[in-house]
């Protein structure tokens, strides 16, 4: 009968240990990091991404998730961690649907390969600023990481453009020699009848 009350004091005694432990882990926050972060700036303000070329931009109007793309990427730059986290939750929103509503012109292997590059970016900066303590340096970076994947989507964009204009040109250049042959043999026929009507 001695050891049941001693089981039970050792029982209450660990479980008031355990509870004491446990809250005094849940009041324990990092309030100078949190405000730390809250205040700083990430990403380059006004960062230069690639201009679109005219014939890429007529495109990308009719692309409304590009817009509005656009915009919420240029808002991460020079933002502090509040506005942080409302454009990378929009970020990532957009570039979900990038790939759905893309124009069938600018429906290739190397934007949509972009794309989900620009995706998977989106969505590990919004993972990252959305933790409790936020890393700025890893925030940092993955902005920086961000820029690059959204000039290289830009970039692919306005390369297919250069790349339509040159098979165009090639094209319209080899219609023109198969008519100037076509003239050629043309005038040689004529020239052979000529001959043997004389």
């Amino acid at each position: 009968m001695k050891r049941f009350p001693v089981f039970l004091k050792l029982f209450i005694l660990s479980a008031l240990l355990f509870t004491a432990c446990n809250s005094a882990s849940e009041g324990e926050e990092f309030p100078e990091k949190s405000i730390q972060n809250s205040s700083q700036v990430y990403g380059v303000e006004n960062f230069n991404f690639p201009v679109l070329t005219d014939k890429a931009r007529s495109i990308t109007t009719q692309w409304p998730a590009f817009e509005d793309f656009e915009y919420d990427i240029k808002a991460i730059n020079g933002a502090n961690l509040e506005k942080l986290r409302g454009a990378s939750e929009q970020l990532v929103i957009f570039s979900d649907s990038l790939p759905k509503t893309i124009p069938d012109t600018l429906h290739t292997n190397g934007i949509l390969a972009r794309l989900t590059v620009v995706r998977t970016r989106a969505k590990m900066l919004d993972q990252l600023v959305h933790r409790t303590i936020v890393d700025s340096a890893q925030t940092a970076l993955a902005i920086r990481e961000m820029n690059a994947s959204v000039r290289n989507l830009i970039l692919q964009i306005n390369e297919k453009f250069q790349k339509d204009a040159i098979d165009l040109q090639r094209k319209d250049d080899e219609e023109e020699e198969l008519k100037k042959q076509k003239r050629f043999l043309d005038s040689v026929y004529q020239a052979e009848l000529n001959d043997k009507n004389q």
